[in-house]
């Protein structure tokens, strides 16, 4: 528990996050699955989606639940597929857009579900499941993220940006990143080692794969910060050039590390991608990201770990609980307090306050739902700082520690 009980934990360590590219098995198929969320809500802001998606080679298997979208046809679904893998990059022989099999086994929401979620009456809307669900943010990045999954995170999208514009039409889409960071009283100050296997075209040497990686990591890295290079692994395996689902069968939410904090913050299990809205698995875990990344930007302290949970059916949250680690500069008890008054926790009231109920969710399924800019078209509305003079004006912090 490095990461947040700052106070208590060992000051000189090494930690280390992973990541993986939008062409990795898992990722191809959370982007399926948040690209059909997105069509059906595009259609009607108030649908309802739990989609799963399964790859393997030259085959897409959908399952799930559904309602509110009869529009969004299964020829239309097969159509956001294949538009999908098509984007990431996949026209291989063992994965090809355009020669897959579609199976699409997705079916209408239970009615019991139904029961428990829909608003009736007096009865407000209640959370799609019970669970638990986290938030974090610490001022070891710009973004309020965890430094180690931050360049994780970056090195790829470094690598699958010149990938699409052709600049290095050497690489796959497949790829996996790995950041040991060495921390030194508690904050990060060099790469301990690195690790990125990426898929390549079999006429490559691994030399000119090494050449490539070299010159991603170099500009993601802070000045200073490359291993030793013996602690430099790229392509580790001697080869990679089968790969994607492919390579190892994919489903939606095994990446949910990835996803959040690279392991520096607990999670509490539940995946986002393929789900809608008022699934708290998804929109409570934004909203406890919200806070948590406010709390920090408004300078009430240098981390921020926030826990909340729901029951099925419930409109309101059973439990809230704020932990700083011994960094706050406020009370957490007070904080715990203030922080339900300036937001809505019910699943209507997240909704609401990030204005989730739009087609904004294939933008998040890759490189992390946080750490994000806030986009125009609404994505990533959590990553949003507009708290931060609310919270310093209570407190009566002058400053913030960070923007």
């Amino acid at each position: 528990m490095v990461a947040f009980h700052k106070a208590d934990a060992r000051q000189h360590y090494t930690f280390t996050s992973e990541s993986v590219s939008e062409g990795h098995p898992d990722k191809v198929c959370d982007q399926i699955s948040d690209a059909i969320v997105d069509a059906m809500l595009s259609v009607n802001p108030e649908a309802r989606a739990a989609v799963e998606t399964l790859a393997t080679t030259n085959h897409v298997l959908l399952a799930g639940e559904v309602r509110g979208a009869e529009s969004v046809t299964p020829e239309k679904i097969e159509q956001i597929v294949r538009e999908t893998v098509r984007g990431i990059g996949y026209d291989q022989e063992g994965f090809h857009w355009e020669h897959l099999t579609l199976e699409n086994r997705l079916h209408e929401q239970s009615a019991d579900i139904a029961r428990g979620v829909d608003a009736s009456g007096n009865k407000d809307e209640g959370a799609g499941d019970q669970g638990i669900m986290f938030g974090f943010a610490c001022d070891e990045m710009p973004n309020l993220m965890p430094a180690p999954i931050g360049y994780a995170n970056e090195i790829l999208k470094s690598l699958a940006r010149v990938r699409h514009s052709g600049e290095a039409p050497e690489l796959g889409p497949d790829a996996k990143s790995q950041v040991s960071l060495e921390y030194r009283d508690g904050a990060p100050v060099r790469a301990r080692s690195v690790v990125v296997s990426t898929q390549h075209q079999a006429d490559v040497s691994q030399e000119r794969v090494r050449e490539i990686v070299t010159e991603h990591v170099r500009k993601v890295l802070p000045e200073g910060w490359m291993p030793e290079e013996k602690e430099f692994y790229v392509n580790p395996t001697g080869q990679f050039i089968i790969g994607g689902p492919d390579g190892d069968a994919g489903l939606t939410g095994r990446k949910i590390i990835v996803d959040t904090y690279g392991g520096a913050a607990p999670h509490g299990g539940g995946a986002f991608s393929g789900k809608d809205p008022t699934k708290v698995d998804r929109s409570a875990a934004y909203a406890a990201r919200y806070l948590a990344k406010n709390v920090v930007a408004a300078g009430l302290a240098d981390r921020c770990l926030i826990q909340v949970s729901y029951a099925i059916g419930v409109s309101h949250p059973i439990s809230f609980f704020v932990s700083t680690g011994g960094t706050s500069h406020v009370d957490e008890a007070a904080l715990e307090a203030v922080l339900p008054e300036m937001m809505d926790l019910s699943p209507r009231g997240i909704r609401e306050h990030l204005q989730l109920n739009r087609p904004i969710y294939a933008a998040s399924a890759a490189y992390g739902h946080f750490g994000r800019q806030p986009r125009e078209d609404g994505a990533f509305s959590w990553e949003k700082l507009d708290l931060v003079d609310t919270l310093r004006s209570h407190f009566g912090v002058k400053q913030a520690a960070t923007s």
